[in-house]
């Protein structure tokens, strides 16, 4: 017998045992028959729980927090560095714009994905291919960006004379970041024989992949120009393909965010007054001194990269 059944027994003995005395001890009461002072008891004890209060009944905070705009970027830091990075941005562009804007850490690169791909962010700041593709599928726009632009460089030791094109290292090992990092969608792009590919080595720092090539862990490494020139002034290096110049990292905005607030929001950033809330996060990407304007034109085609990473074409 499950616990709702012996207390609705328990109550009814209860009732029955005490509805007489009650009814003559009080002559100016009316009798209470013991069967509805059981019905009574029953639905007391059992009534079904109010329903869920409508929008307009909860709290100010959740309301707050269902209404306003999120504001992410890939979880290349911990939980507690994207903080200290992008909270005092989202704090800045709420004051910029007069809405709440809250940063949310997505936790991993699939949760990032999936919630992206969702149309769950409203502002987002990450990498050209990234960006090209929201524009494309999602209705987003460029708005500002970082100013210096991105070149890649695929490179081998300088003693590694056997190799003199990109093509030549199929099947070799290539210290690299994990995709969906745009340097090695990058690189797998110039292998178009699927049984014909390079072996990625994961490996997280550019500076990290520098030490791979030159230790010789790896046979060969992918990396932006302006790193390779800060790390191998030795010159221990050789490089045997250059990609042309393409547009960095940047901020999108969606359908969400009215194209009123898509202005402010590009206008702020690229503010004099955006040096402080910015500051973290312009030093963990070299930005400079300040973002540039950007236009959705710039970045065309570069969604191709994710052309064959699962789940966004």
């Amino acid at each position: 017998m499950n616990i709702k059944s012996t207390l609705i027994i328990a109550l009814a003995l209860l009732a029955v045992s005490i509805a007489p005395p009650l009814a003559a001890e009080s002559s100016g009461v009316k009798n209470i028959p013991p069967l509805q002072a059981i019905a009574s008891a029953i639905k007391t004890t059992f009534s079904p729980a109010s329903s869920a209060p409508a929008k307009n009944n909860l709290p100010e905070r959740i309301v707050e927090e269902q209404e306003a705009l999120v504001f992410t970027a890939p979880p290349r830091e911990s939980p507690e560095d994207a903080l200290q990075i992008y909270q005092p941005v989202a704090a800045y562009l709420s004051q910029a714009i007069g809405k709440k804007v809250v940063f949310k850490y997505p936790g991993t690169w699939g949760v990032y994905r999936t919630q992206m791909l969702q149309g769950k962010y409203d502002i987002i700041f990450d990498g050209p291919h990234f960006n090209s593709y929201r524009m494309e599928k999602l209705n987003h726009n460029i708005l500002v960006k970082i100013p210096e632009r991105h070149e890649f460089v695929v490179i081998v030791r300088k003693d590694k004379a056997s190799f003199d094109t990109v093509q030549q290292m199929a099947g070799r090992t290539f210290c690299a970041h994990a995709p969906p990092n745009l340097a090695t969608l990058v690189l797998l792009s110039k292998f178009d024989n699927p049984s014909r590919q390079p072996v990625i080595v994961s490996t997280n720092g550019w500076d990290k992949i520098y030490e791979g090539v030159v230790s010789g862990k790896c046979v060969g490494g992918v990396l932006p120009m302006l790193n390779l020139k800060k790390y191998d002034q030795a010159g221990l290096t050789k490089i045997i393909f250059k990609t042309q110049a393409m547009p960095n990292q940047a901020f999108s905005a969606g359908p969400r965010v009215s194209l009123e607030d898509q202005a402010k929001i590009a206008q702020a950033l690229a503010s004099p007054d955006a040096a402080g809330p910015t500051e973290k996060l312009r030093a963990a990407f070299k930005v400079g001194d300040k973002f540039a304007l950007a236009s959705n034109q710039e970045y065309q085609g570069l969604a191709e990269y994710l052309r064959n990473e699962w789940g966004y074409y």
